[in-house]
């Protein structure tokens, strides 16, 4: 199922111009046009959802599904019903933590294979540059991934070996010739503490052992590299806001950022609450207000998940022993929403950072913004109801996470990805409406 005909219209409809009135006409899966509220065509189904709000789909370009090789952490099957109850119509899939990593046009196929049977949202993949792929990328780029994703420092899984700072540069010279995008998650290893002292129970004790400066010069080294190769590249999941001075004016590097360091301090994080281990780490509370600065200052080109699950028992343990990852594909929305209208933003703005900006940073062309010509994917948001979270709701593999008890604002009512419903209240009424993208088609 490719695309559906169908009309859909709200008070409410959330557009690049701003907020209106507005009846959507969706024809084959696109968005033919954004019309008068009482321009209805005929012929089609009519969804009319009265006040409530009508966004873009949500575009999550971090996401670690890790199938296959690691389906027990999580699994396309999973991942995809996860993004569809929270309003995400498209992902971009990590190429680590599945074996085997998608560092070749082998392993590309091998992901496709079984993702393609399963995905309930639109599905794009990343792949990786690790030491051994470099000189193959250009294959890789053919095969129609939306750009490479680097480490500088240790991944956390053998698979995945990082770059030093001579093989990034190679990278960048490489992805550069074909006008790629190269993705880095920016620490330095020689500014991490291996063994910090401390009681390793204790959250300040693993935030001292990923100081910022291992951020701060990664992504200095990222700028500069990107500059003097004239390499097209992101920094990953900001967690340092002192670091955005240097990617001013950064005219090649975009960033994101990521929910848990807009919700979050550390200061509050209880000991021995591994489910908030995440890297790079959360920060003090006002480095968290620092971010949500740069955000309303336009400095930050996207907000997405960096959904890293893993199984419970890996989660469990000292900080230092736990897996460094927050299952979130399910929660962005919400978390972003409730901190954002504290601060006075609008769901205009939650658009911006979620569904355009990530969009525009993976070059989804046709994704990220209701209007002419756009893949009628849509998401109707209830913002003023309030609620508790239970981890019971969850729709990914396992249901750990930092998010348990709080309560959240914000309820996705339904999802559709190119006119085609795939979530509505609890249910999921068209399995596998999803289809694989490739960078260029998409």
């Amino acid at each position: 199922m490719h695309g559906a005909d169908l009309a859909i219209r709200s008070r409410a409809v959330v557009t690049p111009e701003g907020v209106r009135e507005a009846c959507v006409h969706v024809s084959d899966g696109r968005i033919g046009r954004v019309a008068a509220f009482d321009n209805v065509p005929g012929g089609v189904p009519l969804v009319d959802v009265e006040e409530r709000v009508i966004l873009p789909g949500l575009v999550d370009t971090h996401v670690h599904v890790n199938e296959p090789g690691r389906t027990e952490w999580e699994g396309f099957e999973t991942a995809t019903r996860a993004a569809a109850a929270s309003g995400v119509t498209t992902i971009v899939d990590m190429p680590l933590n599945s074996i085997p990593p998608t560092t070749s046009v082998a392993a590309l196929e091998a992901k496709r294979a079984v993702a393609e049977p399963k995905v309930r949202v639109d599905t794009g993949f990343w792949g990786g540059a690790v030491p051994d792929a470099l000189g193959t990328l250009p294959e890789l780029h053919d095969e129609g991934v939306f750009g490479f994703k680097a480490f500088l420092c240790p991944s956390g899984v053998d698979e995945f070996p990082p770059l030093d700072l001579a093989q990034l540069r190679k990278a960048m010279e490489e992805v550069a010739a074909f006008d790629g995008l190269l993705i880095v998650h920016a620490e330095l290893p020689e500014e991490l503490i291996a063994e910090p002292q401390g009681d390793t129970h204790a959250y300040a004790t693993y935030l001292a052992s990923r100081p910022h400066e291992a951020e701060l010069r990664a992504i200095e080294a990222v700028v500069e590299t990107s500059r003097e190769t004239g390499c097209r590249a992101h920094v990953l999941h900001l967690s340092f806001a002192g670091a955005l001075d240097l990617l001013d004016g950064a005219e090649r590097v975009t960033v994101e950022t990521c929910p848990h360091y807009l919700t979050f301090e550390a200061d509050e994080i209880a000991h021995g609450a591994t489910a908030f281990k995440c890297s790079p780490p959360i920060r003090d509370v006002a480095n968290r207000e620092r971010l949500w600065d740069a955000l309303r200052e336009g400095r930050i080109d996207a907000v997405v998940s960096d959904h890293s699950p893993s199984t419970p028992d890996l989660k469990g343990g000292s900080f230092l022993d736990a897996w460094g990852g927050i299952a979130s594909v399910e929660l962005g929305i919400r978390a972003v929403w409730t901190q954002a209208r504290a601060r006075g933003h609008s769901l205009d703005d939650v658009a911006r950072w979620m569904c355009a900006g990530p969009a525009r940073v993976a070059g989804l062309e046709r994704k990220g913004a209701i209007a002419e010509g756009m893949d009628a994917d849509l998401v109707v948001f209830d913002p003023e109801v309030s609620s508790e979270f239970d981890p019971s709701e969850l729709h990914h593999r396992h249901p750990v996470t930092p998010y348990a008890g709080m309560r959240l604002d914000g309820r996705v009512l339904a999802t559709y990805v190119r006119g085609v419903q795939v979530y509505a209240d609890e249910r999921f009424p068209n399995d596998h409406a999803g289809r694989l993208l490739r960078r260029g088609e998409a």
